[in-house]
């Protein structure tokens, strides 16, 4: 008879990612074989965890990540994507992005989405797609938890405003900015600057939309993306993995799906006005037919629930079709692909140009977004302009910072960081004056 502990029941009651866990918690924890001197930046070190379900050849995976910068030990419980996750959720930047604007300001009520929700979304999206495609999920995951977390207060509209006002010492990129939290800005261990992800992570993160060399639209590469490639390469001039490019596709598939139910329920478009828009109206017409009247909170529900399975069965279809056609044995092959490998169809791709233009034109260009959105650029403008004419201004460390930092870098990443109630505050404090959105 087998004793409970015996080894061979393990075997054959566990599987072997679960074996492998107990096996490392019963190691030594100072097994007395750690190096008297760092290894390089690039390579894990310590227990390198597997992921538990096995992987198709192309994913990215953990066996051959490229590392961190900092080399340090890895956790004995977590992949080194999963702890990238856990770092990113843990982070300044991510808890900020509850009170930072998606479409509506962040006061205007508690039933739309902010960035913190729309990221939550993307990342549920992105691991049931990386999960049905066999890839890494953890690293979808984590990729589509950090892509937002360089926005600043008040949107698109915040953006646009510090990227103009900061034009002549490189401008804004949120993803660029999202590279500068993460490898330097996050001030959480006492050995170094940022968060220390994995490379890939950090490839995901800068380079979720598609390659950067040569510079997309005619524009230069931001100032921290170059910078950092130049300490650690994050071949620029390639497509991320998978799991990056399902982020990317998630994102979009997340943020068309939420407008449309924020705007409905914003009164900035009616039921009616969806019957006859590209891609959404086949769907608003089939609940309509099966259901009849329904109340808001059903009919959204309904028409999203079938939208959004059509944009994830196209997308698995085609992505499927492509990587069939490419063959990629490894994630490497996936990089080096002259496409992207993760895609909607054509047919599915023009749908989705066209809703996004009907929301352009319903929603985001609506007189009442605007007119918010116009008060808010005044108020990054306004600070940016104060904050520069006088450091002393600033809260004392980031001052500081200015004596040793070219001032208008220090005050662009101090407003980046900020959330929309934060920057309101700010704008009070300094000029003395409340400004209603």
């Amino acid at each position: 008879m087998l004793r409970k502990h015996d080894p061979a029941l393990v075997r054959g009651c566990y599987p072997p990612y679960v074996v492998s866990l107990m096996a490392s918690a019963k190691a030594p924890q100072n097994p007395g074989n750690e190096p008297a001197i760092p290894a390089p930046a690039g390579r894990l070190l310590g227990t390198v965890v597997p992921p538990p379900t096995p992987l198709a050849p192309y994913a990215t995976l953990v066996s051959g990540s490229r590392g961190r910068f900092y080399p340090e030990k890895e956790s004995a419980t977590r992949t080194c994507y999963g702890r990238d996750r856990d770092r990113i959720i843990h982070s300044t930047a991510f808890r900020r992005l509850k009170h930072k604007t998606q479409v509506f300001v962040e006061h205007e009520g508690d039933l739309y989405r902010t960035r913190l929700t729309h990221s939550l979304e993307v990342a549920q999206l992105a691991r049931s797609l990386a999960r049905s495609l066999k890839v890494d999920e953890e690293l979808a995951e984590t990729v589509a938890l950090a892509h937002d977390l360089g926005h600043t207060p008040f949107g698109h509209s915040g953006e646009e405003a510090l990227a103009s006002v900061t034009a002549d010492i490189g401008g804004f990129d949120h993803n660029a900015h999202a590279l500068r939290l993460v490898t330097r800005l996050e001030h959480r261990y006492a050995d170094f600057d940022g968060l220390n992800l994995t490379w890939e992570t950090l490839e995901g993160l800068v380079k979720h939309n598609g390659p950067l060399v040569p510079p997309p639209f005619g524009k230069n590469l931001p100032g921290p993306i170059k910078s950092f490639d130049a300490r650690w390469p994050l071949d620029l001039s390639t497509w991320p993995g998978l799991e990056a490019q399902i982020a990317a596709l998630a994102d979009d598939i997340a943020y068309v799906n939420h407008d449309l139910d924020d705007g409905l329920r914003a009164g900035l478009f009616r039921v009616d006005d969806l019957k006859d828009a590209p891609l959404a109206g086949e769907h608003v017409r089939n609940v309509l037919a099966r259901y009849g009247d329904l109340e808001l909170s059903r009919f959204i529900g309904e028409m999203i629930r079938t939208l959004m399975s059509a944009l994830l069965d196209d997308l698995r279809a085609e992505t499927a079709s492509r990587l069939i056609a490419a063959n990629p044995g490894s994630a490497e092959a996936v990089r080096a692909a002259s496409h992207a490998l993760v895609a909607l169809s054509p047919a599915m791709t023009e749908q989705l140009r066209a809703l996004k233009s009907f929301l352009s034109s319903h929603m985001y260009r609506h007189p009442r977004v605007i007119a918010t959105m116009s008060r808010a650029q005044a108020v990054i403008t306004d600070l940016f302009e104060a904050f520069s004419a006088d450091p002393g201004l600033l809260p004392g460390d980031w001052a500081i910072l200015c004596s040793r930092e070219a001032t208008g870098r220090v005050v662009r990443d101090y407003i980046a960081g900020m959330t929309d109630t934060y920057a309101l505050a700010e704008y009070a404090r300094v000029f003395k004056n409340q400004i209603t959105l």
